[in-house]
């Protein structure tokens, strides 16, 4: 991925801190579940609803289930905002 939307980023990781409660946490494109110690599939689910809930989308499952990182994240965010 050679472009990574800085602002969508920046609002991830505002998201990140908040679900976490941790002000320490700093996302990078190849951030993923194994780099933060309480990411489970039950924060997995609460992250997914708030970020739907920010950004005003709605995610795909099958798209999901694809993403390895915050990049990945980044740029599905991305095309979906694009698309309105």
């Amino acid at each position: 991925m050679n472009h990574i939307n800085k602002a969508i980023l920046s609002e991830l990781q505002e998201i990140f801190r908040d679900c976490f409660d941790d002000d320490e946490i700093v996302l990078k494109p190849n951030t993923s579940a194994l780099d933060i110690e309480d990411w489970d599939s039950l924060m997995q689910i609460t992250l997914l609803i708030t970020i739907e809930k920010h950004f005003k989308l709605k995610f795909n499952p099958e798209e999901i289930q694809k993403l390895n990182n915050i990049g990945e994240m980044v740029a599905l965010i991305d095309k979906y905002l694009n698309e309105n």
